[in-house]
């Protein structure tokens, strides 16, 4: 794995870069806006060449960026629906800018909808983004994110996943990143290695092993099945060491980048380098 951390742009997205060497990564996610706000400008061309330039020099080998947390194709409201459509072609633009392979994305939530409308909805709102544009960003691959099954949410269970993938209408333009704190929320243990297999089995009969392009490693607060999505550092928490040592070691994701999302230490330093180097210290054991 090519592990790395969810870095602040605060200053211009080369700064997320530099501050993934900082800690010590090897991949680097990041914004490429405000994830609160339905817009913000563009960034211009000057910046996006010092952002690549930087990524480029960098040594790093993994890159990824989050959407909004507002997008929502499945909502009850048509209104949020348009601006979801609008808003997550801004982000693949923004990605395409940027040279950014990945960007990973909230299925969403079906706010009484129900679950098969939701699926619907978020496939047919999804392929109208990209029939509505000409070149539509053929360097970006948009990857459904699982999710821990609070509130309303779809892809707590991976037949979301699947469901929503097998009705996109371009297939080579979509994948999966797996986050392991919302798996563990979803029901998912990966504790211990009989269920590790387990887990894996299952997601390759409803999704595909083929479809995993990235991941987030997550600990989790919450226990098993408790579809609450509450991060914890690498190692502690209900998840354990195992399910990071056995996904580090899993030759099945050598050359995927996989991110923390960490909460700040206790003394409220917001630096990832402890537990990136959790992470890489699992590696041959």
């Amino acid at each position: 794995m090519r592990i790395g951390a969810h870095e602040s742009a605060a200053g211009g997205p080369y700064r997320a870069v530099e501050r993934a060497i900082e800690d010590d990564c090897e991949s680097v996610q990041l914004f490429t806006k405000n994830n609160n706000r339905w817009e913000q400008r563009m960034w211009t061309d000057q910046e996006a060449e010092t952002f690549r330039e930087t990524y480029a020099d960098s040594g790093l080998q993994g890159l990824m960026a989050h959407s909004s947390y507002l997008i929502n194709p499945c909502s009850s409201s048509e209104s949020t629906i348009e601006k979801s459509r609008v808003a997550l072609a801004d982000e693949l633009e923004r990605c395409q800018l940027l040279g950014i392979p990945y960007l990973v994305v909230h299925p969403g939530s079906h706010t009484g909808r129900g679950v098969e409308e939701g699926i619907e909805l978020i496939a047919r709102n999804i392929n109208r983004v990209y029939d509505e544009h000409d070149d539509p960003w053929e360097d970006v691959t948009l990857l459904l994110e699982n999710t821990a099954g609070q509130g309303t949410s779809i892809g707590h269970d991976f037949s979301h996943l699947g469901d929503i993938l097998a009705r996109l209408e371009q297939e080579d333009r979509f994948g999966v990143c797996f986050d392991t704190c919302h798996a563990h929320a979803a029901g998912y243990d990966m504790t211990d290695r009989s269920s590790y297999e387990d887990v894996w089995e299952q997601f390759d009969e409803t999704v595909g092993l083929s479809a995993l392009k990235a991941f987030h490693l997550n600990g989790s607060k919450k226990p098993l099945g408790s579809q609450v999505d509450r991060h914890e550092h690498i190692g502690e928490g209900e998840i354990g060491a195992d399910a990071f040592r056995f996904l580090v070691n899993d030759d099945r994701f050598d050359a995927h980048p996989a991110v923390v999302e960490t909460p700040p230490l206790e003394n409220g330093d917001p630096s990832f380098a402890k537990n990136v180097a959790t992470l890489k210290g699992f590696r041959g054991t």
